[in-house]
């Protein structure tokens, strides 16, 4: 077995499934002692016997994010078991789609409550280990769309943002503790079981985002991040090069995802609304794959294949456009620059010619 993570302490939460399940697997075979947290308590089992069976040392609490308590239990379970906490991975998240108008006011709180203040009471309760032992890794699950945004789900759009806007301000408090790292990481569209479970009142069955990626690349690099921290980073090859066509041309990127959501998030079958597991967890669907990879589901629709087709030469440009405009930006800074200069010194020497002259 590999033991690149030397027995540290990883606690991870949204255990039971995707992402969460995936990662710790992964993290098991690699060495880690684990402490797992998930509200399914059946399908959190199966993901510690799993990893267990993969060699690790391992511990469980049902855990439900959005209660603050239930997160410092999940905290204190690891610090008896194991000693201390190296790594905490806030991954627990949930999702509800449909426009604005359509998602209940009580589903956009709680998609805010599980993703967001998730996320804050678990930073709470590793941050206060981390300074007491002077060392840790916060790793915070964000997503590419805190950075571009797509519509019919804005709970969960407004919640990534969020995470990210905390995360880079915590670590800025943390400054003053150097081995004390606050990381994000942003998936791209992920196979998981996510999609099925969300909420869902938009009228049409959902599904991911094309192109869709395989939940193991995200947990390859949540293992990446806590053997060498960084303040943010992408999994799926699409992420990063969304975000530079972001920042090069918002209105424009902004102005295809809405299009290219239309085409890619929704099915054509019909869906009665459902709070999906927003309230209430389901049973069963305890994988780490949603299944959406099977070349035998649904992807776009024939009609709407232009606008598959144009998301690639758009992404390609996406570099391309965002160099020009730095090097556009900083021509236009060199040249205030030069001009406030060139004023300053001008300013000086008649003042510097005034004095001497008095």
């Amino acid at each position: 077995m590999a033991t690149r993570l030397r027995d540290k302490v990883v606690v991870i939460t949204g255990a039971s499934s995707g992402i969460g399940k995936a990662t710790a697997l992964e993290l098991a075979r690699d060495g880690a002692r684990l402490a797992l947290g998930a509200r399914r308590q059946p399908e959190l089992e199966d993901t510690v016997a799993a990893c267990r069976k993969a060699g690790a040392e391992v511990v469980s609490v049902p855990t439900d994010v959005a209660d603050e308590a239930q997160v410092q239990t999940l905290a204190r379970t690891a610090v008896e078991a194991f000693g201390r906490i190296d790594v905490w991975f806030n991954n627990a998240g949930i999702d509800a789609f449909g426009t604005f108008l359509d998602i209940p006011a009580a589903s956009f709180e709680r998609v805010l409550q599980v993703n967001f203040m998730g996320t804050v009471y678990g930073s709470r309760a590793a941050v206060t280990q981390f300074r007491e032992q002077g060392s840790g890794v916060l790793i915070n699950n964000a997503s590419i769309v805190g950075i571009c945004p797509t519509p019919f789900h804005s709970p969960y759009v407004a919640s990534k943002f969020a995470i990210r806007g905390f995360s880079h301000a915590l670590r800025q408090e943390l400054i003053g503790l150097p081995d004390v790292h606050v990381c994000t990481i942003c998936p791209s569209s992920i196979d998981t079981p996510l999609w099925q479970r969300g909420g869902n009142y938009s009228g049409r069955k959902v599904k991911p985002l094309d192109p869709v990626h395989p939940v193991e690349q995200v947990a390859g690099v949540v293992l990446a991040l806590i053997l060498a921290p960084q303040r943010e980073v992408f999994a799926g090859a699409t992420g990063w090069v969304l975000s530079e066509q972001h920042a090069a041309d918002p209105e424009l990127t902004e102005a295809f995802a809405a299009s290219f959501a239309r085409a890619s998030l929704f099915q054509d079958v019909a869906s009665d609304p459902t709070d999906g597991v927003l309230f209430t967890p389901e049973t069963g669907n305890g994988g780490v794959s949603g299944g959406w990879m099977d070349p035998t589901r649904p992807g776009i629709a024939a009609g709407d294949l232009p606008a598959m087709f144009a998301a690639p030469a758009l992404l390609a440009g996406g570099p391309a456009l965002y160099s020009w405009k730095l090097s556009r930006k900083f021509v236009q800074q060199f040249g205030m620059q030069l001009a406030t200069f060139t004023a300053f010194h001008a300013w000086t020497g008649t003042g510097t010619k005034t004095n001497a002259e008095g």
